[in-house]
Formats: structure tokens, sequence, C-alpha cells
């Protein structure tokens, strides 16, 4: 395959090939059943005015083939924000053409130039091929750490214990 990979920012008009992207990746995940996300809803959340995450697309040629959404995050420790990658997904038929590395790359350009003291995210314990090819860019796994989360539900729960 000889086409070139550009990556850009998305916009407004590109919430159904998001939200594509999203099923996709919760179908690989196992998690397809959790998707509640709309297009409005990735409207509000990546363009409206309370914008909390943005997102890019690569492209091989002119087919869309991944995606990655990210948003600040802050460490105390060390003062600064950081970026944290919510999701990056290439089809599973593009895989192996350097295409996640190369969104990875940007990724951690952004960061960079936007002064970020840590780029982080998470991956599937299941997830080998990720693990190892996150280990392979110099990522360090943070085996000490464990994920907590309270969905909406929770959240509500314990919003009433005051």
């Amino acid at each position: 395959m000889n086409a070139e990979v550009t990556i850009r920012e998305t916009t407004p008009e590109d919430a159904p090939l998001i939200l594509d992207f999203i099923r996709g990746i919760a179908e690989y995940e196992k998690l397809a059943h959790e998707v509640v996300a709309t297009e409005e809803s990735l409207r509000d959340s990546l363009f409206g005015p309370d914008r909390c995450a943005e997102c890019l697309l690569a492209f091989l040629g002119d087919e869309p083939v991944a995606y990655a959404i990210f948003f600040h995050n802050f460490s105390t420790f060390i003062g600064r924000r950081g970026l944290y990658l919510e999701d990056l997904f290439v089809k599973p038929e593009r895989r192996g053409l350097g295409i996640g590395k190369r969104l990875l790359v940007h990724l951690a350009g952004i960061a960079r130039d936007r002064k970020c003291g840590r780029f982080e995210w998470v991956a599937l314990d299941w997830n080998e091929s990720a693990i190892n090819f996150y280990k392979n860019l110099g990522a360090e796994m943070k085996q000490e750490w464990e994920l907590f989360r309270l969905d909406e539900a929770g959240i509500a729960r314990v919003a009433e214990m005051g």
C-alpha cells in the first residue's frame, strides 16, 4: 500500500465517523453493550462551548482508518497539565502499517507543544499486542495503580450522601 497517511483534527461534521470508530473499538474490546454515545453528545463534548475532549482522524489516502480521542488532565505532583489518551483505534484490516504509531507520535508532539508533563493512557490487561506496542515505544506500565470508576448512577448515589 503506497497511500500516504495523514492526520487531522476533527470537525462537527465528523461526528458520525467518530461514532463509528467508537463502536469499532467497543466491539474490539467486547464492550459494545456499553456504548450510549450519540452524534449529538459527541458534537457537544468535542465541539460545543464546554468542549472537554479532542479527536484526531488518520487517513490512508482518502480512507479513514484510525482515530484518537484525548483530553487534558492535571498532575499535582509536577504541577502541570498532562495529556490523557482515552481511545486509539486502528481498523483491524489496516493494522501493521504504522498508523497507530503515527497517531501516538502526533499526540506526543501535541503534549510537547502544550508543555504537558505527562502523556498517559490505559490498556486492557488481555490486549497483549497493545501492551507490547506501548512498551516498545518506551512507555512505562504503572502496575501499582488501580482504576476506580463511578458510573452515572454511582455519581448520583455518592453525591446524595452529603
